[in-house]
């Protein structure tokens, strides 16, 4: 593979460092070449590097007639790729599109919007940087976070790609002692003392007010404490003025630019950082290659290396007092300090390598190229219940594209939804309305396979009208050349002339998986002939939950204690329900609460409706009943029910997500897709919601309560054969999409 790198060639700080460090090893992975735009200390230390690189020359920033010789070098040396770095080469790059048939990517390392500070380099070099990153047919972001700010900016989803950092812990690192550093740059040196350093600019993005602030409240509690400022800049006079006013002048040590930098970080005790606006820096991963503990704000990709209370400590962006605090903790608790080091030590380098970083560059790179030659745009389109706020449908499409991704990483989706904006932001892929006769006709025709998407949509209990649109979309694929999958459904029940209506559909499906044995019973009904039909498991067991740890703290933040034994309740109003449902559950979970002493969590799986029914039925209830706020996520939602007891629900996906944590369940059935799963994982307490036998409830409750750890041990191992089958569903799902393209 081919690769032409473009950078003004004027970079410093972490952009430079970011391309040094993905060309030294992708050098050995790749045919690249860069091109500098001027002369320079990064021209001249690239080449010294190994790195073939050539100088095109600008005369000024505007010069726009180095297009035509990069664009001659570009065809003559046949590159497949031109991938450019920075506002300058960003737009060199956007003239350069129109003259050579190559995809063009741009990484980007920052927020464009905070590059360049001053009113004129404001209104021009952002403006015109803005137009340019329009233009470019790719991007890297070097963070999930800045992936997340493109995609809430309105660029494509399925462009964009994520990177991180990475860096070679392989060299040897050199550094003075701390007596000689301390010496030579003018700071007093006690071994007693705790010192705590900042790298950056002196820009308002790298926060260094917040830093002087909170240095200033922590050596009012601990004297002891002494602060360092590595770095230069226009704003310096600005902040020794505020260090003056927060009375921490005199324990605050401005050293400026400082070449060798783990000198700095050797002589540090803690590691800190409090950018505004970060993407992924590299003082923080030098900070980890010398074990240093690290306090940071909680801005950009830095999470992902930075995890609170596991590898170092975050505190919000700008808040001085949070910051003041950490500083604290962590300066009085050595023991800490050494393994939040050693735990940020193993993460950066079994994870951030510069050969990591290279080989993620290799893949994007093929999935680039293959999408840039593709007569199709998409791999998949998702049809299903999306957009809507249900939690269950939310599992199935996250776990949908988790397991796809996981199998095929550049597969490239598009998701029909009620709420296309809202879905791009929260699951990173494109998406159009679901109800745009235009929309779905125009991407259905470019794409490979239509997904009907998990869940019961061939069903006409709650519509036919649902029924008919989902039957409509296959239809629709199929006429604009797309096969379609019918991807772990739940069938039926069917009426009438929609038996019919559906056959036909699943008949002409190019293949089918079930989530249960119900869903197969009801195709046999159908007396479909399809061959393509295989019994596999609902998509939402291959989600992983959140910790045990963070589920009892979304617990105490509830309201409901952290500690305690916990009866997880997930129904719904229903028209066909006893007419005594309300009162009879109430007592159900009475009775529970009084005998065991369970506390009763009420879990909404759909937004607002559910959570009116919460209110009805606490209107019942003795006891208090608790209930999740309607702003948690599939994963946080699955890991407090799995630190409940038991699930008493109607919802199927309540009902999943406890299962698949081997929490014992009790089934009301009010659709024949509750009665199923329950025969599917082998569970017999279940109860008609159309007559509710309260003995048979609290009997249930009886069983669980007195054989819970049998139940449990029975439903682990029923959930990890069914994982295994849930997994099959895109191994399906690839293997067809590798025969639709060899055609």
């Amino acid at each position: 593979m081919k690769v032409l790198h473009l950078i003004s060639g004027g970079d410093t700080g972490g952009a430079k460092t970011h391309v040094f460090a993905l060309l030294d090893a992708l050098k050995n992975m790749a045919e690249v070449k860069i091109v500098c735009l001027m002369p320079g200390a990064f021209f001249d230390e690239i080449r010294e590097r190994g790195v073939e690189a050539v100088l095109i020359e600008q005369k000024s920033r505007f010069d726009l007639s180095v297009v035509s010789e990069l664009a001659k070098l570009i065809t003559e040396e046949k590159f497949q790729v031109v991938h450019a770095h920075g506002a300058r080469a960003n737009f060199i790059a956007s003239f350069l599109k129109k003259r050579v048939h190559v995809p063009v990517v741009t990484t980007v390392h920052s927020d464009y919007r905070l590059d360049f500070d001053g009113l004129y380099r404001k209104l021009v070099y952002t403006g015109l940087n803005i137009l340019s990153l329009r233009k470019m047919d790719y991007y890297i972001a070097v963070s999930s976070s800045f992936r997340n700010m493109l995609i809430s900016r309105n660029f494509r989803p399925n462009q964009i790609f994520t990177v991180y950092n990475g860096m070679d812990y392989s060299g040897q690192m050199v550094f003075e002692e701390k007596e000689a550093f301390a010496k030579r740059v003018g700071v007093p040196y006690d071994p007693s003392f705790t010192y705590v350093g900042l790298i950056g600019r002196h820009d308002f993005v790298k926060g260094h007010d917040v830093f002087i602030r909170a240095a200033a409240l922590s050596a009012e509690k601990d004297p002891s404490l002494r602060f360092l400022i590595a770095g230069d800049g226009e704003g310096r006079e600005e902040l020794l003025r505020l260090a003056e006013e927060v009375g921490i002048a005199d324990k605050l040590y401005f050293i400026g630019f400082i070449k060798d930098i783990y000198s700095f970080i050797n002589f540090i005790d803690m590691n800190t950082l409090s950018s505004r606006s970060e993407s992924f820096p590299y003082v923080l991963l030098e900070g980890a290659r010398m074990k240093k503990p690290t306090i940071s704000a909680a801005v950009g990709g830095i999470p992902d290396l930075i995890r609170d209370g596991e590898t170092g400590l975050l505190f919000p962006s700008e808040d001085y007092k949070a910051f003041a605090e950490k500083i604290l903790m962590l300066a009085q608790d050595k023991e800490k300090q050494e393994m939040y080091g050693e735990a940020l030590y193993r993460l950066a380098t079994e994870n951030f390598s510069n050969e990591n970083l290279a080989r993620t560059h290799m893949g994007i790179y093929k999935a680039i190229l293959r999408d840039f030659a593709s007569k199709k745009e998409y791999d998949v389109a998702l049809s299903g219940y999306y957009g809507f706020h249900n939690s269950g449908d939310d599992a199935l499409l996250e776990a949908i594209l988790k397991s796809l991704k996981a199998k095929k990483p550049e597969i490239r989706p598009i998701v029909f939804s009620a709420r296309p904006k809202e879905t791009m932001r929260q699951y990173g892929v494109d998406a159009v309305h679901r109800f745009s006769p235009v929309s779905l006709s125009r991407y259905l025709g470019k794409t490979h396979i239509l997904i009907n998407g998990g869940g019961s949509l061939l069903q006409d209990k709650t519509s036919s009208k649902s029924l008919w649109y989902y039957l409509y979309v296959m239809h629709l694929a199929r006429k604009k050349g797309a096969a379609v999958y019918v991807y772990a459904n739940g069938i039926g029940p069917l009426h009438g002339a929609n038996c019919k209506r559906a056959a036909r559909a699943l008949e002409a499906a190019a293949q089918i998986t079930l989530r249960d044995e119900a869903s197969l019973r009801e195709i046999e009904a159908l007396g479909i002939q399809n061959q393509n039909v295989k019994l596999t498991a609902d998509p939402a067991l291959s989600l992983p939950a959140v910790s045990k740890e963070t589920a009892r703290a979304i617990l105490e933040k509830e309201g409901a204690g952290a500690e305690k034994a916990y009866l997880a309740v997930s129904v719904r109003d229903w028209n066909e329900s006893d007419r005594n449902f309300c009162r009879k559950l109430a007592f159900c979970i009475d009775y529970a609460a009084e005998k065991y002493g369970m506390v009763p969590l009420f879990i909404p799986m759909k937004k607002k409706a559910d959570a009116f029914f919460a209110q009805k039925l606490s209107g019942e209830m003795k006891t208090k009943l608790y209930s999740l706020s309607e702003n948690h996520t599939v994963s946080e939602i699955m890991g407090v029910v799995r630190e409940c007891t038991a699930l008493i629900g109607m919802r199927l996906h309540a009902l999943i997500y406890a299962a698949g944590g081997g929490v014992p369940v009790i089934g009301l059935s009010y659709d024949p897709k509750v009665r199923g799963f329950m025969e599917y994982i082998g569970q017999d307490r279940i109860c008609d919601i159309r007559e509710i036998e309260t003995e048979a409830v609290c009997r249930f409750m009886d069983e669980i309560c007195t054989a819970g750890d049998e139940i449990r041990t029975a439903l682990s191992q029923k959930a990890e054969a069914l994982l295994k089958k849930a997994e099959e569903n895109a191994d399906i799902c690839i293997s067809l999409l590798s025969e639709i393209e060899k055609l």
